[in-house]
């Protein structure tokens, strides 16, 4: 039997037992998220203003981008594990969940003035955001490597990649209901750096915890 061959029997075998892996991993990084949520909101609470600006568009993108990336990278972890399966259309998704990103920040800049550039960048909270979303990180990363320790990844670092990057994303959300900074720039680059840290840390303990 070719290696390959012997990859996918086994990635598909750990998918029989149970219930499939894809659920596993949604409850696994839904569960965590919701539990990170729980323990740490009532200790920071939540905006006093967030029922006011609920469906403001800048509230809204600010929600929107991170849960939709760790949809997408959940998927793309998923499909790292299954030895054959494409993640061109994954990809993608990310992709253009990145492009959004960039045409919120490109269309706030352009209608402030640039005196107002430097003040929307540094906000408020740029290091409480870059210590505290790694943190609240930490426990959806687990179960994700947990649940994906069932496959059989051909790359371990990617599929860690992929895990860090749905967790750092499940930690911004949970921050963004405490963080006043609202602006798609400070979302851009210091949620992004955050999560950059988490999808690193992923790829890191990927290698060890996805080998097999």
């Amino acid at each position: 039997m070719r290696t390959d061959d012997l990859v996918r029997a086994l990635a598909a075998d750990g998918g029989r037992v149970g219930l499939p892996l894809a659920t596993r991993l949604a409850l696994a990084l839904g569960g965590t998220t919701v539990l990170v949520a729980v323990v740490y909101l009532p200790l920071h609470g939540t905006r006093d203003d967030v029922m006011s600006l609920a469906w403001t568009l800048r509230l809204v993108f600010k929600f929107a981008i991170p849960l939709a990336v760790a949809v997408a990278a959940a998927g793309l972890a998923l499909d790292l594990v299954r030895p054959g399966t494409p993640v061109r259309r994954r990809l993608l998704w990310l992709g253009a969940i990145a492009g959004a990103l960039a045409a919120g920040v490109v269309t706030e800049l352009s209608v402030l003035p640039m005196a107002a550039w430097g003040p929307r960048l540094v906000g408020a909270n740029a290091l409480r955001c870059l210590a505290t979303v790694p943190m609240l990180s930490l426990l959806p990363l687990t179960a994700a490597l947990a649940v994906l320790s069932r496959g059989a990844p051909l790359s371990p670092a990617a599929a860690g990649a992929g895990a860090g990057l749905a967790a750092g994303a499940a930690g911004a959300l949970v921050y963004a209901m405490v963080c006043p900074d609202d602006s798609p720039l400070f979302v851009a680059v210091w949620y992004g750096i955050a999560v950059a840290v988490v999808t690193a840390l992923g790829a890191f303990a990927g290698r060890r915890v996805l080998r097999w």
